[in-house]
């Protein structure tokens, strides 16, 4: 149901316009001056305003500036029973949809707001196509070849149908689990509303709290003005949070109440406001690990999993390696005015081969350094970086599976299990620069098996020596 903010203060004109109003079954809400018009529109989302030019505490057009430095897109209708031609055109030009004198028809109202109405649905509607087709204007495009991730495809399309579930993507980093998430959004009766998305590993508890709910002036220090949060602010729409399995408990608890209540509070505030928004949460760690760590919540990853989707690192959907390689060359050779246009056998191979334990991202980031070092019309082995080429060692990587010599006498299965992890642990030690938690992460182990599998090695090492 559409809401219509009503400013005005003469109480005659504001029952008659909510009379006419409610009669469309249109929801109203009405503010006898200009303050009171401006906290309505920050605390509840507004679909159109009839806006008095003349109030007793601020004027129209004042008004009318702030509310398109808020939301360009909101539509605002100016009323007046003191009509000019000035008056009328500078409404005009600071943005007002309409201009109309007191007093006015039922049947007028009725048609304006009808039209501004449209006016609005088909703005978004083109907003909402233009998201769609960003892949054409030079975003990046959901790139499926692999059967795994056209059946994915599938179950978002679907999925995305439902604007009301809750969905939980989860994957290794950067397997393009916010591409899915816009997808998800772009698809759904949703899109022509905010889309609005968060690392919650970026900031503190507190910062995130408070980009989350909003505060009020003075709710902490700092805090020198109301703020909306993104709940509020993509209201209508689907907000993203990544990095779910971050969020520190105590904050799990508050978004455990906005899933359950659909209400957020600022904080410092005192009042509940409902919400419209869909969920999306990602992670790329294992929440049921993190449930028995008490990390994470058990209610709060049930109300998240209603809609879970996996997306499955690069290594497995080879596939895609090729096409994601190829588009992005393209869009990267056209940006520096590069002239590669393919890719030889050899250097495929070895694009095939490699790991990538960076995922979509590593390799969209080795593409773009190729563009920007290198010249050619075909991708060959010696423009890939080193790490595509070379092992931890200096040795050239292989595409045979790891190759061991097998005696006559028999072998001692454990001794090469732990020498190939040997070999493993190293590679992604290097991979990962030396960070154990990163290194932890891409070999899906507790940093603290890790570190002491290090530490065996390193035993190891000084024996030998």
């Amino acid at each position: 149901m559409e809401k219509i903010l009503i400013v005005d203060d003469e109480p005659f004109i504001c029952e008659n316009l909510e009379r006419i109003l409610q009669e469309d079954d249109y929801s109203t809400v009405v503010a006898s001056s200009g303050r009171d018009a401006l906290k309505s529109i920050q605390e509840e989302p507004i679909d159109l305003i009839f806006l008095d030019l003349n109030l007793p505490d601020m004027n129209g057009l004042d008004i009318l500036k702030k509310v398109k430095e808020w939301d360009p897109n909101l539509l605002v209708i100016i009323m007046t029973g003191y009509a000019s031609v000035e008056s009328a055109v500078e409404s005009l030009k600071l943005g007002a949809y309409d201009y109309i004198k007191k007093p006015f028809k039922a049947d007028v109202i009725r048609l304006i707001v009808k039209l501004a109405l449209e006016t609005q649905s088909l703005k978004r509607e083109v907003r909402s196509l233009k998201k769609q087709h960003e892949g054409m204007l030079g975003g990046q495009p959901v790139i499926a070849e692999s059967p795994a991730l056209r059946e994915i495809l599938e179950q978002v399309r679907e999925v995305a149908r439902h604007g009301e579930a809750t969905v939980l993507l989860t994957g290794e980093t950067g397997t393009g689990k916010d591409l899915i998430a816009r997808t998800l959004h772009n698809l759904s009766p949703r899109s022509g509303r905010p889309f609005l998305e968060i690392n919650c590993a970026a900031l503190p508890e507190n910062l995130l709290e408070s980009e989350l709910f909003g505060h009020e002036s003075g709710a902490f220090t700092g805090a020198r003005g109301r703020k909306i949060g993104l709940f509020e602010a993509a209201d209508g729409g689907t907000i993203f949070l990544d990095e779910m399995g971050e969020i520190d408990l105590g904050l799990q608890a508050k978004l455990l109440r906005v899933l359950e209540d659909k209400k957020v509070r600022r904080l410092g505030g005192t009042r509940a406001l409902e919400i419209d928004v869909r969920i999306i949460a990602a992670t790329n760690q294992d929440l049921r690990e993190a449930i028995k760590e008490k990390r994470f919540r058990e209610d709060l990853f049930y109300r998240l999993h209603i809609v879970p989707i996996h997306l499955p690192p690069l290594r497995e959907r080879p596939e895609d390696v090729l096409a994601l390689s190829k588009y992005f060359l393209s869009e990267y050779a056209r940006k520096f005015s590069g002239g590669f246009r393919a890719i030889s056998e050899e250097a495929q191979k070895l694009l095939l081969v490699y790991s990538w334990p960076g995922n979509v991202r590593e390799l969209r980031n080795v593409m773009e350094r190729i563009c920007i070092m290198h010249k050619g019309k075909t991708l060959q082995p010696e423009h890939l970086p080193k790490e595509l080429t070379q092992g931890p060692g200096g040795g050239a990587l292989h595409a045979e599976p790891f190759d061991y010599p097998i005696p006559r006498e028999g072998i001692d299965l454990e001794a090469v299990v732990d020498e190939f992890a040997t070999h493993l642990i190293r590679r992604v030690l290097q991979m990962a620069d030396g960070n154990i938690s990163q290194a932890a992460k891409l070999l899906k182990i507790p940093r603290g098996t890790l570190r002491y599998k290090i530490e065996k090695m390193q035993r190891g090492s000084d024996q030998m020596a």
